[in-house]
């Protein structure tokens, strides 16, 4: 795996995944949660919409990460969004639609759950939003079959 700009890719011997951005700006944010699409976890709540055409490149999924007041002080907050990198990299890497934008928004609970309950989270979310790809689905979207 190899980091540039903030950007991870990920490769599996041929098999290329989905590359992970970050979406950044507010406006962004402003319109994934408009498209009402999302799922409350214990650990998380996780928004998603398709990437609009200007943005959009092949095997690439954008997502972005809040964390409020509630969920504590700073330090808390902080440390929530971590663990949600850190799961969305081990989760979404390997098994999220490619073309689209997702947020996760971290919950109070969120920097003291367990980190295999908080990607067990992710996952139900995913398979919820329907936006959950297994192995064979992602080798037959970017068209490479072992």
């Amino acid at each position: 795996m190899s980091q540039q700009s903030g950007t991870a890719i990920a490769y599996s011997g041929t098999q290329e995944m989905p590359l992970i951005e970050r979406l950044k700006v507010r406006k962004d944010f402003l319109r994934v949660a408009a498209t009402r699409r999302r799922w409350a976890m214990p650990g998380l709540v996780l928004q998603v919409a398709e990437t609009p055409s200007e943005h959009r490149k092949d095997s690439t999924i954008r997502v972005g990460y809040t964390a409020s007041r509630k969920v504590g002080d700073a330090v808390t907050r902080n440390r929530a969004r971590r663990r949600l990198r850190a799961a969305v990299q081990r989760v979404m890497s390997d098994h999220a639609r490619s073309g689209s934008d997702f947020v996760v928004i971290a919950r109070a609970d969120t920097a003291r759950r367990p980190f295999d309950d908080l990607l067990a989270d992710l996952e139900s979310a995913l398979r919820k939003l329907d936006v959950w790809v297994d192995d064979t689905a992602r080798q037959q979207e970017t068209g490479s079959v072992q």
